[in-house]
């Protein structure tokens, strides 16, 4: 199967490791990325500054994957969520439709509905299968707990998103338990990790985080698992550099999806950008599968 990757703006520039050990553990599940060098911003960042121009870049996006056939394979889930809801805007509305074709002809470029737009976790879930994951496991976690975060813009709006069940999500803890660890229940699995206000009100949005982190160490995790830049980045800013953060997590640390499958593939800490501290952790609950 192939698809065209989409990596955004943040994940390129700012957490290369979800990259990399994003591509290293779809290349061994036999999934093919194609790289559309002309890729550009999903449109999120416009939104509510300049709709039009927002579901442009969407449009544009979309259009040059559908030029190569392919549909898209997303790593976040802002820009998962911003191509899904500005296709959907799209073809709710020919007139608008049309209106994006005539500025993407200037580029050869054409929309016409036909793309779709999956989230990593989708492709592994529902494509590539969790017992063909299950295959390629080469070692299993053992006593190791996780919270699993599913982060806002994936499920909602869930008619448009269609990711999971938004209320009782499971997608993402069947993917966990694939790889031996176990998905614990926690109240705060669906909060928000308060990304979205660091800068704008940065105590409050620590203090969600931090809440977050807390929850997830009261229900007996080590580890917290994302999927997105933007969560990964706000969990480990706060380790890094709110007060009480420290003292107050219970000591969990983040750790993106394919780090935490891509050991249980067997492959190297290097390849999936994984710290000594935090690999050197994980592999100490691998056992032989």
């Amino acid at each position: 199967m192939r698809f065209a990757f989409f990596l955004g703006c943040t994940t390129p520039f700012h957490l290369k490791a979800y990259e990399t050990s994003s591509r290293a553990v779809l290349r061994g599940l036999d999934v093919d990325l194609v790289d559309i060098a002309r890729f550009g911003c999903c449109g999120y960042p416009l939104k509510n500054v300049d709709l039009k121009a927002s579901l442009l870049s969407t449009a544009r996006n979309l259009a040059l994957a559908r030029k190569e056939d392919l549909h898209i394979l997303c790593l976040c889930k802002c820009g998962f969520g911003t191509l899904k809801q500005g296709a959907a805007a799209l073809l709710k509305d020919p007139r608008l439709l049309d209106e994006m074709n005539r500025h993407l002809e200037k580029e050869d470029l054409c929309y016409d509905g036909r793309c779709e737009v999956f989230h990593l976790l989708t492709v592994l879930h529902k494509h590539v299968g969790l017992e063909m994951i299950r295959k390629k496991i080469r070692k299993s976690y053992k006593d190791l707990k996780i919270a699993t975060h599913y982060g806002c813009h994936a499920l909602r709006p869930s008619e448009i998103v269609r990711f999971d069940d938004s209320v009782s999500p499971k997608l993402f803890d069947e993917l966990v338990d694939t790889t031996g660890a176990e998905s614990v229940a926690w109240p705060e699995k669906l909060a928000c990790c308060g990304g979205p206000l660091l800068g704008i009100n940065d105590s409050l949005s620590f203090k969600l985080t931090e809440k977050k982190l807390a929850g997830a160490g009261q229900a007996g995790a080590r580890f917290i698992a994302t999927a997105c830049p933007f969560c990964q980045i706000q969990f480990e800013t706060m380790q890094r550099e709110y007060p009480f953060g420290r003292r107050e997590n219970h000591g969990v640390r983040p750790v993106l999806y394919p780090q935490l499958l891509g050991l249980c593939m067997g492959l190297d800490k290097e390849t999936l950008g994984l710290g000594n501290e935090d690999g050197s952790l994980l592999e100490q609950f691998l056992v032989a599968a």
